[in-house]
C-alpha cells in the first residue's frame, strides 16, 4: 500500500461476485500477489494505473494483475520465469520473484501463471484450481482469495 501511495499509482478492483474458496497455502499466495504487484509498480510511470481482476468458472479461480507500464520486450517474455533473470537494472532485482511465484502457483497449487504484454498493457494471470490434487498439498488450509492490501 505504501509503494502505491508514494508512486501515485491508481488501483482499480474488479472482483467477481461470489468467488468460491480454494485449497491453498495463503501465505505463499500472498508472496505471489506481492511479487506481481511490486513488479507492476516498478514497470509503471509515476501515476500509472493498475487493475486487479478476479473471476471464476466451475473448476478454477483466476486473478489478473494488469498495468499500463511500458510492456515487456518479446525476448524477455520467454525468459521471465527463469531463475535469476531480471529486466531490472543492477542492484534493483534478484531475478527470483517471478521464478518463485511460478513455482508456488504451478508446483505447490497445481495452477498456472501466464503473462501477456505489449507497450502500455501487461497482464499477469494466475489460475488456481478450486480443489487441487490431495497429495500436492495435504495440509493446505481452505481459504478465500483475499485482496492484497
Amino acid at each position: 500500500r505504501h509503494r502505491l501511495k508514494s508512486t501515485g499509482v491508481a488501483v482499480e478492483r474488479t472482483y467477481g461476485a461470489h468467488l468460491p474458496t480454494v485449497e491453498a497455502y495463503p501465505s505463499e499466495l500472498s508472496q505471489v500477489w506481492t511479487n506481481l504487484i511490486d513488479n507492476a509498480v516498478d514497470a509503471m510511470p509515476q501515476g500509472g494505473r493498475m487493475e486487479l481482476v478476479t473471476y471464476c468458472d466451475d473448476d478454477q479461480v483466476t486473478v489478473e494483475i494488469r498495468d499500463d507500464g511500458a510492456g515487456i520486450p518479446g525476448d524477455a517474455l520467454v525468459r521471465l520465469f527463469e531463475p535469476f533473470f531480471t529486466t531490472k537494472g543492477v542492484g534493483k532485482g534478484t531475478g527470483l520473484g517471478l521464478y518463485i511465484s511460478n513455482e508456488i502457483v504451478t508446483r505447490r497449487h497445481g495452477g498456472s501463471l501466464s503473462v501477456e504484454s505489449r507497450p502500455g498493457s501487461t497482464t499477469f494471470r494466475v489460475t488456481l484450481p478450486r480443489k487441487g490434487p490431495a497429495d500436492a498439498y495435504p495440509e493446505a488450509a481452505t481459504s478465500p482469495l483475499e485482496s492484497p492490501g
